[in-house]
């Protein structure tokens, strides 16, 4: 089905077609401010289509693969022992012991996979259970879609649905706030806090914009320039009651200290801060490793080991010890200095593809400098996985071009447990990712025949 859509939209966008799209899609994005720092969002004249039965098959292995995540998170919280696993740092470890005033280990998150609908393939290979972006994003680019001229013809023989993502960001904030004040009806007074220079601003915007349409009071503000006085937390003269945290934890920490009005503010209780600072042990790459090691599969029920084992690639924290590959055991090190062509390193806590080694890019020398680097400072190897592909139309020197690009799916979770809607990532480059500077967003949308 999904074959057959992206044939028939390919074949709708002649030369003439796809520039009244493009310049379309040009014109909406500069409109409405839909930028990635200086760059436009979205570079690719067609979305990302999914048949109902595939994203409903998504939705089934992401909510059970949380299901284990949950467990792995409680099991840290009360387990110091067992929370060595995700190589907390010292100021890490303080402030997980800080009770969020919410049961969620982590409201608004995002699952990073990668989705073969022919092979029949969901390989999820990071868990953005910190600061995820691009939700608003999303939402704005699918409205944007709809609107194109090469739209108004494909609809003549499929039926389109956008996959709104913003509401469920809402409805955690919203429900967080409402754990965490014991009062029901009271609507919070939120701040998106981070750093005004930040790429993904223009996000904040659509955010804010969005909860204002709802009624709820919002502004957008950065960490260093909010007060903590009198018990309250205050951005300017707007009394702060609900912190919607896009900054990194890590971020805030070392520029500010632990010191600062925002933590304080927080671990007094006097201001709700969604994701709460528990959420970095999710966060840590190590927590792939931790649902796939096999000293820890009696946590996990019998269907979320078993969708571990469909949806999460073979992963480890690089140290020295003996463990299990595919049911044979090796002696790790060794074997992650032989193998490097089916192996990835990352760094346990960086974002935007910083540190990411591809074992199958380099050469043994630079594979193990990498290895003695992996072994100084934490990190996980990761199984490599062979990424999907398909064709997207771009307008080149005038005229449509069909180039094959790799791609990416990255559910968005809902109160930690849900799939509301996915983020879609295109790249000649198997980073795949918008932050390190290469690539494209696209629309995610459901299509069937009319």
């Amino acid at each position: 089905m999904t074959r057959e859509a992206i044939d028939t939209w390919h074949a709708l966008l002649t030369d003439e077609m796809a520039g009244l799209t493009q310049a379309r899609l040009d014109e909406e994005q500069a409109r409405r401010g839909m930028l990635f720092g200086e760059r436009p969002l979205c570079s690719v004249l067609r979305p990302r289509f999914l048949t109902p039965d595939q994203y409903r098959a998504i939705r089934a292995g992401t909510e059970t693969l949380l299901g284990a995540f949950g467990r792995a998170h409680r099991a840290a919280v009360a387990d110091a022992e067992f929370r060595r696993q995700f190589r907390l740092l010292d100021w890490e470890e303080t402030l997980v012991h800080d009770d969020p005033g919410f049961a969620s280990f982590s409201p608004t998150s995002r699952l990073d996979a990668f989705f073969d609908p022919e092979a029949g393939s969901l390989l999820f290979t990071e868990y953005n259970a910190e600061t995820p972006a691009a939700p608003a994003y999303m939402d704005v680019l699918s409205d944007v879609f709809l609107a194109l001229p090469v739209m108004g013809e494909f609809q003549k023989t499929h039926v389109v649905h956008p996959i709104p993502a913003r509401p469920g960001v809402l409805h955690s904030l919203l429900a967080a706030y409402r754990e965490w004040s014991g009062r029901p009806r009271e609507l919070p007074r939120i701040a998106i806090l981070d750093w005004k220079e930040v790429p993904t601003y223009s996000e904040f915007v659509f955010f804010r914009d969005y909860f204002q349409s709802h009624g709820i009071a919002c502004t957008i503000a950065d960490p260093r320039e909010v007060e903590y006085t009198g018990g309250r937390l205050m951005a300017g003269d707007f009394h702060v009651t609900l912190i919607y945290k896009r900054v990194l934890i890590d971020e805030l920490v070392d520029r500010m200290g632990m010191d600062s009005p925002v933590v304080r503010a927080v671990r007094d209780g006097a201001v709700c801060m969604v994701n709460p600072f528990r959420c970095k042990i999710l966060y840590k790459k190590a927590s792939l490793a931790v649902l796939g090691d096999e000293r820890n599969a009696h946590l996990f029920t019998a269907d979320e080991l078993k969708a571990v084992s469909a949806h999460v690639p073979w992963t480890r924290v690089v140290e020295e010890r003996r463990t299990l590959h595919r049911g044979i055991e090796i002696d790790l090190v060794p074997w992650i200095a032989e193998n490097r062509e089916w192996l990835v390193l990352k760094p346990n806590d960086d974002y935007g593809g910083r540190g990411i080694v591809l074992g199958w890019t380099v050469g043994r020398e630079e594979w193990e400098g990498a290895l003695r680097t992996a072994l100084e400072t934490p990190y996980v190897v990761q199984e490599r996985i062979l990424l999907p592909r398909e064709p997207f139309p771009s307008m080149v020197d005038g005229k449509v071009a069909f180039i094959d690009r790799m791609l990416d799916i990255a559910p968005f979770i809902s109160h930690g447990t849900q799939v509301d809607g996915c983020l879609t990532r295109l790249s000649t480059d198997p980073l795949l990712n918008v932050t390190a500077g290469g690539g494209s967003s696209a629309a995610t949308m459901l299509v069937e025949r009319r």
